[in-house]
């Protein structure tokens, strides 16, 4: 088998049954392959394109986790399972794996990732690991580990439905090849926080850009907009009309587009933007909605909003 796109047979995770019932069978992935060949990699980016994900579970457990998943209420419909010579009861039977699952209620597919020996060597050299199998061997070298992987995963590899070498391949080169084989219609989705805070009672923790507002005139010193908020209708028409926060809002909404753009060649598919004013009260609540209301209109952006210190004072 050799590599293709996305995988023949495979549901998009939006298909029903008839009257509304349960689809009549789940997608699961078996992942296996070499070790030090993006396994770990391959399964955080089916995780993120909402995968559940099961790790190093032997065979036997394997299919008893499977019956579990899709007997339950509510079914899971989409599970990956990764496979590796780690597990001791792994012995790259995979063909009567995939034979037993043939009598599930399953649709199956097997995903290889494999890379060149001396690529192998050079990425366990670098994290200072040993092969898993390199103990097993006569002279308990690295290459001798990798070349009795190598056999032992022959009939798994011709067996597989995809094979992906990620010999030449970066780690986010590695998430876009599973994306375009295994994401669907919202793989590309990038879920937006937009929250408004108060530098008064410090950064959000969890923030990836901060916006400062606090160059805006502050509705606080005007008593009739004082005991309102940046939702107020009064209180967001006064901070949008003031000078500068337009072309703020417009050069800002530029740069994130370009940062969006970035996280998706990257495989980033959350972001938190800060919108920061004294007191998170007036003037980042108003600019956070009107900042919000620009990135919804991005087909490939979910926004949301939150106002962490409002109310606060």
């Amino acid at each position: 088998m050799t590599e293709v796109g996305r995988i023949p047979g495979m549901a998009d995770g939006s298909e029903q049954g008839v009257d509304g019932e349960r689809p009549a069978k789940a997608d699961v992935i078996v992942v296996t392959g070499l070790s030090g060949a993006g396994l770990s990699t391959a399964a955080t980016a089916l995780e993120d394109l909402g995968w559940y994900v099961a790790e190093n579970l032997p065979p036997q457990l394997m299919l008893s986790m499977i019956d579990l998943a899709v007997q339950a209420e509510p079914p899971l419909q989409r599970l990956a399972v990764v496979m590796d010579v780690r597990s001791r009861l792994f012995t790259g039977d995979l063909e009567r794996v995939v034979t037993d699952l043939a009598a599930r209620p399953v649709n199956t597919r097997v995903l290889f990732l494999e890379a060149a020996d001396s690529v192998l060597v050079r990425r366990f050299e670098q994290v200072r690991r040993s092969h898993p199998l390199q103990s097993d061997t006569a002279d308990r070298t690295l290459t001798d580990g990798i070349a009795v992987e190598r056999e032992q995963l022959a009939p798994v590899k011709a067996a597989a439905d995809l094979v992906i070498d990620t010999s030449a391949l970066s780690g986010p080169d590695l998430r876009r090849k599973i994306e375009a084989a295994f994401g669907d219609a919202a793989s590309d989705t990038i879920r937006v926080t937009v929250e408004s805070f108060g530098f008064k009672y410090g950064l959000p923790m969890d923030s990836d850009v901060v916006c400062d507002v606090r160059f805006l005139p502050n509705p606080h010193w005007i008593a009739e907009l004082r005991p309102h908020t940046g939702q107020d209708a009064a209180v967001r028409d006064y901070v949008l009309s003031r000078d500068g926060a337009e072309d703020y809002l417009a050069t800002y909404h530029r740069l994130l587009d370009l940062t969006t753009a970035g996280y998706r060649r990257e495989g980033k598919r959350y972001m938190t933007i800060a919108v920061g004013c004294t007191g998170g009260k007036h003037r980042s609540v108003a600019m956070a909605e009107a900042l919000a209301a620009r990135l919804e209109k991005a087909p490939d952006l979910t926004v949301n909003v939150v106002h962490r210190d409002l109310g606060r004072e």
